[in-house]
């Protein structure tokens, strides 16, 4: 692990209140909604064609081999890959041929960081104003359709979601930037659990490179606008999708992490392996806190499905707190099962050590899909009750189009039959879906966007909607 515990304390408060950046008429609505957006800012210059990426992935073109320490001691060799910029950062416009999200087929870790924005607007879609996230204290990745989701506290007094933040970059000295345009920062290390297999060395152009490491951080506004932030080590290598402030006043999470290049025996024979396996998932944050350290980071519960690797089967998207009970889903991922779970016994938010929230089961609500054929089925991610006995649940289809055309249609027969807003009961012990809401999603029905070149244009709607919150 790069930096100490003192010199990663030494950073800028923990849990800052941002007022000073905000706009003081700026004010919620009650009884509106808030819907979170991102907006691109990269151009032509943010990549250069041919340049290695990720920026500092220092075996250039052809990759390069590390050696990591093992627990039971000596060093195991593990390859990793780099990759390159097929095409500059221009988004797709009518002008030339250049898309900037070409370079995802060429870089395996690729996103560019960007300005958060949430917006109030009426129940009919009137927008009342807008409170602009300052990008220096936190940003999301452009195009990751799995981040930014919003849950109001369980007190109805403020909203959280989560971003990356700069910390001290592993095996360097700098705090890493916070900024929009920087690259590949959702496939970055977090500064407190460094994985030397992660091809992201650097974020931003630099000569010599410059070490980042970013904190995947949970931010809480207030119905004034008043932005807080606290940062945490969980989910390495990858992305905090949402947090949620409980009745004990502490935030819950879930992500996925490790987008290293250990193995599965390499990830459980070496300690940067394990610190990954024990900081994704589920995770207890408390606001204000210094970000924990391995193994202190306080992951809740774990799951392993035959012989998947480790940790991936708490690749959770959706979160909910309901009765005090913290509820997660997983959709995505090709391992484990895809379905709802109920994190630790009914009426009880998990807390304590790192070792006790390591104890907590995780349970799939029964009638819910309980078989790793889910992962082709089921594709979870927004939870809802209305009740204790309805559970409303956001499906976003698996993404998979048909050719030609069905009746205008190109999304395959699964998301046709189970995409959307679906609707369970809970009858006799066993929930039980009792249809899909659809009309208006447009599934698999290409559409114009103005401003795209013909080669692109249409797109289609195929993901559906991913949050549903009262």
């Amino acid at each position: 692990m790069a930096g100490s515990p003192a010199s990663l304390n030494a950073q800028e408060n923990h849990h800052q209140d941002h007022d000073k950046d905000r706009d003081h008429d700026f004010r919620f609505v009650p009884g509106t909604l808030v819907v979170s957006r991102t907006v691109y800012e990269g151009k032509a210059s943010t990549i250069t064609i041919g340049q290695t990426l990720p920026l500092g992935c220092q075996g250039g073109l052809t990759g390069l081999t590390v050696n990591v320490p093992l627990i039971a001691g000596g060093t195991t060799a593990v390859a990793v890959p780099c990759g390159v910029a097929s095409d500059n950062g221009e988004y797709p416009n009518l002008y030339d041929s250049h898309n900037v999200f070409n370079n995802a087929g060429t870089d395996g870790s690729f996103g560019i960081t960007s300005p958060i924005f949430l917006d109030n607007i009426t129940a009919d879609g009137w927008k009342l104003g807008t409170l602009p996230v300052p990008t220096d204290k936190i940003v999301t990745s452009f195009s990751s359709k799995s981040e930014l989701a919003l849950n109001r506290s369980i007190d109805g007094r403020s909203i959280t979601f989560m971003g990356y933040a700069g910390g001290v970059g592993c095996g360097g000295s700098t705090v890493s930037p916070t900024a929009a345009n920087l690259l590949d920062v959702s496939a970055s290390n977090t500064p407190g659990v460094c994985d030397p297999t992660n091809p992201v060395i650097s974020t931003f152009v630099s000569n010599p490179v410059v070490p980042a490491a970013y904190y995947r951080s949970v931010a809480e506004v207030d119905a004034d606008g008043h932005l807080s932030i606290t940062h945490g080590n969980a989910y390495s290598g990858d992305n905090g999708r949402a947090a949620i402030k409980g009745g004990n006043g502490l935030y819950y999470m879930v992500g996925n992490d490790n987008s290293g290049n250990l193995s599965k025996k390499q990830v459980s024979t070496t300690q940067d392996g394990v610190n990954l396996v024990n900081a994704t998932g589920a995770e207890l944050l408390y606001p204000g806190a210094t970000p924990a350290l391995p193994p202190n980071i306080e992951m809740i519960g774990r799951l392993e499905f035959g012989s998947d690797k480790p940790g991936k089967d708490t690749n959770f998207r959706g979160l909910t707190i309901f009765n005090n009970t913290v509820y997660v889903s997983k959709g995505s991922g090709g391992n484990g099962i895809n379905t709802v779970y109920q994190a630790g016994a009914a009426g009880t938010l998990p807390t304590g050590s790192a070792a006790d929230l390591a104890t907590v089961p995780l349970t799939i609500l029964p009638g819910f899909p309980n078989t790793t054929a889910s992962t082709g089925t089921a594709f979870p991610f927004g939870i809802w009750f209305a009740d204790a006995t309805t559970l409303y649940v956001c499906d976003e289809g698996d993404g998979t189009l048909v050719s030609p055309a069905v009746n205008g249609n190109v999304a395959d027969a699964q998301s046709l039959a189970t995409a959307g807003l679906q609707k369970w009961r809970l009858i006799d012990g066993t929930w039980v879906m009792q249809y899909v809401l659809q009309d208006g999603l447009n599934i698999g029905v290409p559409y114009s966007i103005e401003g795209y070149p013909s080669s692109i244009n249409p797109s289609t709607g195929l993901a559906t909607i991913s949050s549903a919150h009262r």
